[in-house]
């Protein structure tokens, strides 16, 4: 957290910074925890003294800010970080100040409460290099299904665990995981090597649902309210969480199962049994790589198999042989 939606609420919040020229840079001392600067804070605010704002973006979970030198200012916020063009919610956690000049927003701030977040400084070479597709996955709101299921069904890990790896999928975390599996009704411990084509497309629509469905409430701000958009308002989709967070409650879907929580990769996952049911689908998986399927003949012979043994059973064992009826 912030996910997807959420940084791309602050990237449409302050895209009127576009072809504004940066005046002055600071970052403000601090006793707290510091942010992560690349190179250094001094060298930033050197190279970024005079440039313009060419585009504003979104990288997987990063606020690119792309200059008219081709260079790349790119802010990660992590787990508490806020991207701001309004007064921050106090002094003691700002980060980093740009102060604009030639637009509606006179200052850019980035604050971050637990100093998790970090600020870098690319080349476009660089940027290429750190970020290219080798390192990280396609959008998760641009991916096609067939792409998302040849990036991941050869793999044997958990799906929920799969689809937060930004290598293979970028921007959805541990929040949104929860969220599309259990509109796609498979559980997050199923393994992405046992998934059939249908729940991959599946999988694909209700990824591309959730996703957009967050973005039009500008993203979830949680009980800690460290999330806020650009304008330093809550975001609205918490409202219409079905699972996560929700463990012991019942589900809204099917109005029986209490959802449940469990832990994967050191990370809560929320699912509800009931909606998203291991046995369900594994019913319809195929074999795991390298093994043969069971053919309708091959089933038939070992249930046939099954009925000779107890026939014998009983006849071995007649005092185990169930009493005639009366």
């Amino acid at each position: 957290m912030p996910e997807l939606p959420e940084v791309e609420t602050m990237c449409r919040g302050i895209a009127k910074v576009v072809g504004c020229r940066i005046q002055a840079v600071r970052f403000p001392k601090s006793r707290l925890r510091p942010i992560s600067v690349r190179p250094s804070a001094g060298q930033v605010a050197r190279q970024l003294c005079g440039q313009t704002i060419a585009a504003v973006g979104r990288l997987g979970k990063r606020v690119v800010l792309e200059l008219a030198s081709t260079h790349r200012l790119v802010i990660e916020p992590r787990m508490t970080g806020r991207v701001l063009v309004v007064g921050p919610p106090d002094l003691a956690h700002l980060r980093l100040i740009l102060e604009l000049a030639g637009g509606r927003h006179p200052r850019l701030y980035f604050w971050d409460w637990r100093g998790l977040g970090t600020v870098q400084w690319f080349s476009a070479d660089e940027f290429a290099r750190q970020f290219g597709p080798h390192r990280l996955g396609p959008d998760a709101l641009e991916i096609s299904p067939t792409e998302l299921r040849n990036r991941l069904a050869s793999s044997r890990r958990p799906i929920k665990v799969a689809l937060m790896d930004q290598r293979a999928v970028a921007g959805i975390g541990n929040l949104y995981a929860s969220e599309i599996l259990h509109r796609a009704g498979i559980h997050p411990a199923t393994r992405c090597n046992c998934l059939p084509d249908r729940l991959w497309r599946r999988l694909h629509a209700a990824m591309r649902h959730v996703l957009q469905a967050a973005l039009r409430d500008q993203g979830s701000t949680l009980a800690d309210r460290m999330y806020a958009t650009a304008a330093n308002q809550p975001g609205r989709y918490q409202e219409h969480h079905a699972v996560y967070r929700r463990a012991g409650e019942r589900c809204l879907r099917c109005r029986k199962a209490v959802i449940v929580r469990i832990v994967q990769a050191q990370r809560s996952t929320f699912f509800c049994p009931r909606c998203q049911p291991p046995s369900r689908v594994e019913a319809s998986f195929p074999a795991p790589f390298g093994q043969a399927e069971p053919t309708s003949a091959a089933a038939a012979k070992a249930s046939e198999a099954r009925r000779s043994n107890r026939r014998l059973e009983g006849v071995l064992n007649p005092a185990r042989r169930p009493a005639a009826s009366p």
